[in-house]
């Protein structure tokens, strides 16, 4: 079990190796939580003291199995295994997908009646599988620290050229996930990086700027059309026609992160399209997240550019109250199934809906609180992509909400 005050995307190597983590600092939509529920690994953040009151060689069990609060109980826990049908887990209207971005741990999930993938975050796969700055592998010779650039000498050895080792690690890394799904959909969300994590990639230091709330900067879709970076988003996109088109994985579809207007839909929508990825060409779907409020009011103009939106509830909750997402002090005021949210839900559905476009929600809300998802069933939800370790007590959630008449 690691115990520290908290983690950041260099940790994964780490986190891969633990069995449970708790940090004194964090809040549910922090890189830790985030990255343990990816690989399905327990996880208690802001527990105050955790590091004096835990000690080297302790045996302890950590327990999140109930409702928002972890504990940490003194001895090993006796644990009851209980083996489930498969054949027993309810049918749904309702889609439930998972999300997952971890290609090592695809195969493990196999065996669950999933509908596919909903969400494999691009920047999750870039860090694990590649670790270097997709602009210091194109331009290494501007990458001014010396063991960075003989680190990026040594990963890319071999190889025709370092844009290469890029495209073919990730495009290995995406057909793996849509393999274990096929021919299911799973869904790539492109890389929405924010620079505080851009610069800790090998050589990001030399292509990022100093943002002073790189949640609210240059992130998601600004990125993708900018002359600093549209190269690197041609990699990506070559990454993924890769995986479609050579490798065969065509159940693969698109969704483009931080989307601000339907202005920038467009830039975004014609570099797919210079990089080969045409929306409906080959059944090419391209999504969208809603997690900017402008998502919500422009909806109809969304809905003539994208097949559908996933609802991204953790930044849609942080710009609907201005609370800081990662701030532990207002962790208390950060509420994504508050009544606001609801009804912005709710007005998404409906317009999506008018247009023939579905919604689904990624998220733990759902797996959360079981009437939120009865209330996201009531409102038509499409799909709901969830953790894998949630995924069976949300079938059984919506499955009652559904049998209750909550589904129209």
């Amino acid at each position: 079990m690691l115990v520290t005050s908290d983690t950041g995307p260099d940790w994964l190597p780490v986190l891969e190796r633990v069995s449970a983590v708790v940090t004194e600092h964090g809040t549910r939509t922090s890189h830790t939580a985030i990255a343990c529920r990816e690989l399905g690994i327990p996880a208690i953040v802001d527990a105050a003291g955790a590091i004096t009151g835990l000690r080297d060689g302790d045996p302890v069990t950590v327990y999140c199995a109930e409702g928002d609060v972890g504990f940490v109980y003194e001895g090993f826990a006796d644990v009851q295994v209980t083996e489930i049908n498969p054949d027993s887990i309810p049918i749904t209207r309702t889609r439930i997908m998972l999300n997952l971005a971890n290609p090592a741990a695809a195969l493990r999930w196999q065996g669950l009646p999933a509908d596919g993938i909903g969400l494999a975050r691009m920047e999750f796969l870039v860090r694990n599988l590649i670790g270097v700055h997709p602009m210091a592998l194109l331009y290494p010779g501007r990458v001014t620290d010396k063991e960075e650039r003989k680190r990026i000498s040594e990963l890319t050895a071999g190889w025709q050229n370092p844009g290469t080792y890029f495209t073919e690690a990730l495009a290995q890394g995406i057909a793996q996930l849509a393999a274990s799904q096929y021919p299911k959909p799973v869904t790539v969300r492109t890389s929405d990086f924010k620079t505080n994590e851009q610069i800790k990639l090998i050589g990001g230091r030399d292509f990022e700027p100093l943002e002073a709330n790189p949640m609210l900067g240059w992130r998601g879709a600004s990125r993708y059309y900018s002359a600093e970076f549209r190269e690197a988003f041609a990699l990506e996109c070559q990454a993924i026609r890769t995986a479609r088109d050579e490798i065969g994985m065509d159940n693969l579809r698109i969704m483009i992160p931080f989307c601000r207007t339907p202005e920038e839909a467009d830039k975004v929508l014609d570099e797919l399209s210079a990089n080969g990825l045409v929306r409906g060409k080959g059944g090419l779907a391209v999504y969208m997240t809603a997690e900017v409020p402008a998502n919500i009011e422009l909806a109809d103009e969304f809905s003539e550019r994208f097949d559908g939106f996933s609802i991204g509830t953790n930044d849609l909750t942080q710009l609907t109250f201005g609370v800081d997402r990662d701030s532990e002090s207002l962790s208390e005021l950060f509420n994504d199934h508050h009544e606001a949210i609801k009804r912005m839900i709710t007005r998404l559905i409906d317009t999506a809906h008018r247009h023939g476009r579905e919604v689904g929600l990624c998220g733990q809300a759902p797996s959360d609180h079981p009437e939120f998802a009865a209330f996201l069933v009531h409102c038509g939800i499409d799909f709901l992509s969830v953790s894998p370790d949630s995924f069976l007590r949300v079938k059984e959630q919506v499955a009652r909400a559904e049998s209750a008449g909550a589904a129209p």
